[in-house]
């Protein structure tokens, strides 16, 4: 018996629109749009055709797509090239690849 334990991710897939808030165990993937807040207690990915119009709250991000709203990551934070972020960032650590857009406050907090 194999008894490796992992933990599903939750994605919300191309085409897919969401309105409403979203709150989840674990870790999550948005390659749709969401209009609504965010809180995970795991890592978002928001994929490059993915946006979300609201505030997230997570462990881990990865952001390649689109986001408008406040973002806090307790942990690490990468924001990839075709990232693009209107709001502000409160995060213990951050990575910006160049050509990533950003366009609000940031503030690393180890707390």
């Amino acid at each position: 018996m194999n008894d490796t334990t992992t933990t599903p991710v939750n994605t919300i897939t191309t085409g897919t629109s969401i309105t409403g808030d979203i709150s989840a165990n674990g870790d999550f993937r948005l390659d749709g749009s969401l209009n609504g807040n965010i809180t995970l207690t795991g890592k978002l990915v928001v994929g490059e055709k993915g946006s979300v119009t609201g505030n997230i709250v997570c462990q881990n991000a990865n952001i390649f797509g689109a986001v408008d709203g406040n973002v806090q990551v307790k942990e690490f934070l990468t924001l990839y090239a075709s990232s693009r972020i209107k709001g502000d960032i409160v995060t213990g650590k951050l990575s910006i690849e160049p050509g990533a857009r950003f366009s609000g406050s940031c503030m690393m907090d180890n707390a």
